[in-house]
């Protein structure tokens, strides 16, 4: 019998921004160390805190790793299946 799949992760997409912000990583513990935060927004988007803002745009959440020091600001997709990074620190 097959092992349960574990819960379903979003898919993690990156704002023009914050794709040349990755492009400019170049130390492998700060790729490793976004890698580990990335995944973790994934599995539960939702574990963010919200950030204050109007209603007209996505609702921002910022997720801060503060073991790996990764702070990364993103918005969720209505279906909470598409998480889009639009800011990230390492």
């Amino acid at each position: 019998m097959p092992a349960p799949h574990g819960p379903r992760r979003a898919r993690i997409a990156f704002s023009d921004s914050a794709a040349k912000q990755l492009e400019s990583l170049t130390s492998e513990a700060d790729i490793h160390a976004l890698d580990r935060a990335l995944v973790v927004v994934s599995v539960d988007p939702e574990i963010g805190e919200p950030l204050p803002g109007d209603a007209a745009g996505p609702q921002l959440r910022a997720y801060t790793d503060d073991v790996e020091r990764v702070r990364i600001l993103y918005w969720v997709t209505a279906l909470k299946t598409v998480v889009v990074v639009a800011y990230l620190e390492v």
